[in-house]
């Protein structure tokens, strides 16, 4: 859900990590980049960032594209033709927050199976494919999201990973990891991106979440695959030309703002801990894995919607309500340490307002 325009300045905003911001030093490399024309392959640093890419994801090639939207939609339009199947889970982001491009670009059904925080099985696979008939569509690709969003940022473990991409290749499947977080994942559990990528046709890594980023993702497959997507990129709006300006982002976020990302995954885990202990808060601290706290307000007749837009009148801090009562707080390098108790002690206050506390009495 995107918020509305704010009607109170924002202190400490905690929606996404998509709101950060480049440091001087990104703006730097930025500004300082070796340019050409990315068409022809002679943007000398959007052909850096796609080398560094392929290198940490073990694929033969790459693709520099506007978002990991972008880059969804044409993984699936290169893999399904019309009418076929693309199975994911319930919580997927293609599902919820592409538009539904997957039927107006594709023309693809999506089936949705329901995982455990956005992790499914094996078993899950086998039962969601259609068997053989004139009748069904066709089940060709299957879609895994690391880390999962709505799921509350959890790692999928690599052997669940193997085993649902092995299942859905006895059903002569394709595969494609939708790696918006993909690093978050790996700085978590300390599996390498490789290992992570090397079961799927297709990957992308988003460079704007935790990264820092401004713009951009690159897509990542065989050099078949990425022939196929340079087409659907021209036809969706072409090249960028003089990328190396978004492409320097890139690299400078991979090779400076990785291994920070377990900044942020301590400050999701300090929040959770600190307004777990409030009796209307329902929230397992030890589910938090990675930089997303997502939390319902228990035994009230407040929502979600009533407690953001509390929080942003009396503190200045924006978080996102994602259901009735599901409040989702998402940690980035934007926010330090220190303003977590601050947020902490902003939640606490504002269940215990008078304006929100009577209401669930």
């Amino acid at each position: 859900m995107i918020p509305n325009t704010p009607d109170w300045p924002i202190k400490i905003d905690l929606y996404s990590d998509t709101l950060t911001r480049p440091s001087e030093a990104m703006r730097h490399a930025m500004a300082s980049a070796e340019v050409g024309d990315e068409q022809k392959g002679e943007d000398p640093s959007t052909n850096v960032l796609l080398n560094l890419v392929r290198e940490l994801l073990g694929k033969e090639e790459a693709v520099l594209l506007p978002s990991g939207t972008m880059c969804n939609e044409i993984a699936f339009a290169v893999h399904c033709r019309p009418g076929d199947e693309i199975l994911l889970d319930s919580t997927a982001h293609p599902l919820h927050y592409e538009a539904g491009a997957p039927a107006a670009l594709a023309g693809a059904m999506v089936r949705a199976i329901d995982g455990d925080h956005g992790i499914f099985t094996a078993e899950q696979v086998d039962a969601a494919v259609h068997p053989a008939s004139r009748y069904a569509p066709q089940s060709v690709l299957l879609s895994v999201e690391q880390t999962s969003n709505l799921g509350g940022g959890r790692c999928w473990p690599l052997e669940d990973i193997r085993s649902v991409t092995t299942a859905a290749r006895r059903h002569g499947m394709r595969t494609h990891m939708d790696g918006a977080r993909l690093f978050n994942a790996v700085v978590a559990t300390g599996v390498a991106a490789q290992d992570y990528s090397a079961p799927f046709d297709s990957v992308f890594i988003d460079l704007t979440k935790g990264l820092g980023a401004p713009i951009g993702a690159v897509l990542a497959g065989d050099r078949d695959f990425i022939d196929k997507v340079w087409r659907l990129k021209q036809r969706w709006g072409g090249a960028m030309r003089q990328s190396g300006i978004i492409a320097a982002a890139g690299t400078y976020a991979l090779t400076h703002n990785m291994h920070r990302l377990a900044d942020d995954h301590a400050n999701a885990l300090l929040l959770a801990e600190m307004i777990a202990t409030h009796p209307r808060i329902l929230l397992d601290p030890t589910s938090v894995q990675t930089n997303i706290v997502i939390f319902d307000i228990l035994n009230t007749t407040t929502t979600a919607e009533d407690l953001t837009r509390q929080l942003l009148q009396d503190s200045g801090i924006r978080v996102g309500a994602f259901g009735p009562t599901t409040i989702r707080a998402v940690t980035h390098l934007d926010v330090g340490t220190d303003k977590i108790p601050l947020v902490a002690e902003a939640i606490c206050s504002a269940l215990d307002s008078k304006n929100l506390a009577t209401q669930g009495e």
